[in-house]
């Protein structure tokens, strides 16, 4: 028989254990420097993820896109000024939960040619701000001191995504650094958090990076045109062609965080495998003396 008070003993001992494993060593935070990216086994656990995967389930059963709403998502540099780059159920959800869908899903005025929750690509850009489940997990205590170790003084969440990278069909990324997409003045303020809902291999379509590209500053923006334009949104500079040799792969175990500066250079291939590669992530700011710049 427990004594009271034994079972919440328990748990605080279980919090306090995955705080401190949350706390990065000075090893960790030196290859992180040095690589532009680390990976974290374990940092959520199976149940977490599950639970995750339930509610995001729930969220997808309750999907409803008006046909003019529904968008192919793409990192193709024109489709994405065609496509997200001129819509306002895209350039619109920084502050709500919208759904982004794969090419060739639709026919052409469009319906469904696959099953709905076979079509999605991601859901973004505030899944932190509204939904309880995506909340708690990107405020955690673990989450909390992961970036109190990160030497982060104001950090202040930015956006949130789920992505599906569908098998079969999931959408590849092509290589980029989401200062991008994400300018602040100075650079060097934003990080990924990428946490692996389930495994992510080299079939699947797991994460590429270029170790060490953080150090060069970022080799294009996308800003938005003036008021009136079309497309809504352009690219300042351009992706240089990247040489495939440099880029390493990094296969993870459901559970896994992996940390992501906001300018290394990374990509993902076609899910062409059975299974699919969900991933819950979000990026941080830190705002402290930080500009963020008003094209983003």
């Amino acid at each position: 028989m427990k004594e009271i008070g034994e079972g919440r003993r328990n748990t605080q001992s279980y919090q306090c254990l995955t705080v401190s494993m949350a706390c990065l060593s000075l090893s960790q935070l030196q290859k992180f420097q040095e690589d532009g990216f680390l990976v974290l086994e374990g940092f959520l656990s199976a149940d977490e993820c599950a639970a995750i995967q339930q509610r995001i389930g729930e969220i997808v059963a309750e999907m409803d896109v008006p046909p003019h709403c529904r968008i192919e998502f793409s990192t193709q540099e024109e489709e994405q000024l065609q496509a997200q780059g001129s819509t306002d159920y895209f350039l619109s959800s920084g502050d709500k939960i919208r759904f982004f869908f794969e090419k060739g899903v639709f026919d052409k005025k469009g319906n469904f040619l696959v099953p709905p929750e076979k079509s999605i690509n991601k859901i973004g850009h505030a899944l932190h701000a509204h939904d309880p489940v995506f909340r708690s997990v990107t405020h955690s205590p673990k989450m909390q001191a992961l970036a109190r170790s990160l030497g982060l003084q104001m950090p202040v969440v930015l956006q949130s995504m789920y992505i599906f990278k569908q098998p079969h069909f999931g959408g590849e990324v092509s290589p980029h650094q989401d200062a991008s997409f994400l300018y602040t003045e100075p650079l060097g303020r934003v990080l990924g958090m990428w946490i692996a809902v389930e495994d992510a291999t080299l079939g699947n379509g797991c994460l590429w990076f270029i170790p060490g590209s953080h150090t060069s500053g970022v080799s294009r923006r996308m800003i938005r045109a003036p008021a009136g334009s079309v497309p809504c949104t352009s690219f300042l500079g351009s992706e240089p062609i990247r040489d495939n040799r440099l880029f390493v792969p990094t296969p993870v175990r459901r559970g896994t965080l992996v940390l992501i500066h906001g300018e290394v250079v990374h990509k993902s291939e076609q899910n062409l495998s059975d299974q699919s590669r969900q991933a819950y992530t979000f990026h941080l700011m830190e705002a402290a003396d930080t500009v963020w710049s008003p094209e983003n």
